[in-house]
């Protein structure tokens, strides 16, 4: 971050009150996971956040312009970004330039232009929904509305709660919400395809929609779903190979599929011939009453091998093969999904001359390239395409796997379905610079469905 950039950053947060803060939080929850907004106290951290998802930088700073103009902080984005009201609103006229969705917008003034007397009048009315403690005084409506989404009360192709909340207290407001979900239908007809579309038996068309491509989903009712094992090899006999920053991945997987209610399980330092009786063991486990299998493999190797903490290696494809149908029966016609921290090759992409994420802290995993035996509903994500290396950073983990797991607690609560979490993933590694090189994730499928991930209604336990 350049110092110029940087002291702009610093003059513009230093303006902000926490309400404000709060606000500019609210109005980014496309990009940033709840999580780490949560942790969020002021503007400056704010604004670092934005900066490590490539949301602003150096000669780039729409997103900020148009949260300063969201927040009617004018005089900011005058003095400091040299934007006037008139330039913005033409500005975001033009299609596909607003970065903040319109159902976000929409709370967003809604909450402004309720009194805090309509405040305590939807407080009231919601008391037996949403727990005490996140109904008090204190609490502003920006945080009514982040619970009653937490709750699934509201979202963006559903408001009637909303609508009979606001229906009693101020009308105005109400159709306000008529006039968004009026647009959106019309929006909606405009992309609809124009083809006649016959529905398989099995699936069911919701209500005045059209699926998408009619595409069914995989069941995702037990709990737990599955089993999402962690094979994390750190430590190596050869001192030389320890894998620093490998502890943070797990910590990431482990947080984000117990969250999403997997029974989830990490294996440390293994040889080769215990990574295989490892993923051996569990392909030979009951899987009927689950869902899911879910496998991360951390580790160096080779090319179509992975290395034990032996330096002895096991061949990927003997890894995959375990859960293949006639191998693993109570998963047969289940998503079996591997991902895998690893190079697959010794090549560093190029890259264009732009400011280095991570410098100096970055390392290199040498592993495979993989191939998919050829049967159903297995899906591999790899760190990296053939012949790169992909990067580690020593003090946050790897690129791919955090990205990968910062992607699903933002886009899994929005019912995305896994392949268009996979591909944001990509886009955003892909986006990144690493030391003056790139890394570009790879995902292989052979998944007959939409593999959806079921949020539990109930965050927390609340007394």
């Amino acid at each position: 971050m350049s110092t110029d950039f940087h002291k702009l950053l610093f003059d513009i947060s230093e303006a902000l009150i926490p309400d404000e803060l709060s606000a500019l939080k609210f109005l980014s929850m496309e990009y940033i996971p709840m999580r780490k907004l949560e942790a969020i106290q002021e503007p400056k951290a704010f604004f670092e956040t934005l900066w490590e998802k490539d949301m602003i930088e150096a000669g780039n700073l729409a997103f900020l312009r148009e949260l300063l103009y969201r927040i009617n902080r004018m005089d900011l984005l005058v003095a400091h970004l040299g934007s006037s009201r008139e330039e913005m609103e033409r500005d975001l006229q033009i299609p596909g330039r607003a970065k903040v969705s319109a159902y976000r917008q929409l709370l967003y003034v809604i909450a402004e232009d309720l009194t805090p007397d309509d405040v305590k009048s939807v407080k009231f009315l919601l008391q037996k929904k949403i727990p005490k403690n996140k109904l008090q005084d204190n609490a502003s409506m920006l945080k009514v509305l982040l619970e009653m989404e937490r709750k699934g009360f509201i979202k963006e192709d559903d408001l009637v709660m909303l609508k009979d909340i606001l229906k009693g207290i101020r009308a105005d407001l109400k159709k306000k919400i008529d006039t968004y979900e009026e647009k959106k239908k019309e929006n909606y007809s405009k992309e609809k395809p124009h083809f006649p579309v016959s529905v398989p038996p099995g699936v069911q068309e919701a209500e005045g929609e059209t699926p998408h491509l009619l595409m069914e989903s995989y069941k995702m009712k037990n709990n737990p779903h599955g089993y999402c094992v962690i094979l994390n090899n750190y430590i190596f006999k050869n001192p030389c190979e320890t894998r620093e920053g490998t502890l943070k991945d797990g910590e990431a997987v482990k947080r984000v599929f117990k969250w999403l209610q997997f029974e989830t399980v990490e294996h440390m330092d293994l040889e080769a011939k215990q990574m295989y009786a490892k993923v051996k063991e569990y392909s030979k486990k009951d899987h009927s009453n689950m869902d899911c299998f879910v496998c991360f493999i951390f580790s160096h190797g080779e090319k179509d091998k992975i290395k034990g903490v032996d330096s002895e290696f096991v061949n990927i494809k003997d890894l995959v093969s375990c859960f293949s149908g006639s191998n693993c029966p109570s998963l047969a016609g289940k998503p079996k999904l591997f991902f895998i921290q690893a190079c697959q090759g010794s090549e560093g992409h190029p890259a264009v001359t732009v400011e280095d994420d991570f410098s100096g802290h970055l390392e290199a995993d040498a592993i495979p390239m993989i191939s998919i035996p050829d049967q159903a509903d297995i899906l591999v994500g790899m760190a990296t395409v053939e012949d790169y290396e992909c990067y580690r950073c020593k003090k946050t983990g790897s690129i791919y796997v955090q990205c990968l797991c910062d992607k699903m607690e933002l886009l899994c609560p929005l019912h995305k379905d896994l392949l268009t979490i996979l591909t944001e993933v990509n886009k955003e590694v892909g986006g990144r610079v690493l030391d003056g090189r790139k890394q570009m994730p790879k995902i292989t499928s052979t998944l007959r469905k939409q593999l959806i991930f079921q949020i539990p209604q109930c965050q927390s336990t609340e007394k």
